[in-house]
């Protein structure tokens, strides 16, 4: 059974423009929290942490060299109609759009206005 895919920067990573400086993507970094605070969830999903230089290869083969901006969620089935397409493989790039998706497919507490 094929599962939805989330690709995230792997945290702690480094940036040749900031030296001796170790990072996080925020954007990524917000549902990394939500991802280690309900593991069995996260288990119902793949989740794949990919380094932070382009070219980033395993999203480029997901989602084409276009999207390669993190996080992307490419959904296995069922997409909503809001949801990109890249030669039939359809995926969220939104931060948003992504927490919500998370809590509707999977369930995922929401997140509180």
């Amino acid at each position: 059974m094929s599962r939805d895919t989330l690709f995230l920067i792997a945290p702690g990573f480094s940036d040749p423009k900031h030296p001796s400086q170790t990072f996080v993507c925020p954007h990524c970094n917000a549902i990394e929290g939500l991802l280690s605070s309900f593991p069995e969830l996260a288990a119902r999903i793949e989740v794949r942490r990919v380094h932070f230089p382009r070219p980033r290869t395993q999203v480029i083969e997901a989602v084409g060299e276009e999207n390669q901006s993190l996080p992307v969620l490419v959904l296995a089935s069922n997409p909503p109609p809001d949801a990109a397409d890249w030669k039939g493989k359809r995926f969220v790039s939104k931060t948003s759009r992504i927490l919500e998706l998370l809590a509707e497919r999977h369930g995922f507490p929401r997140l509180h206005d």
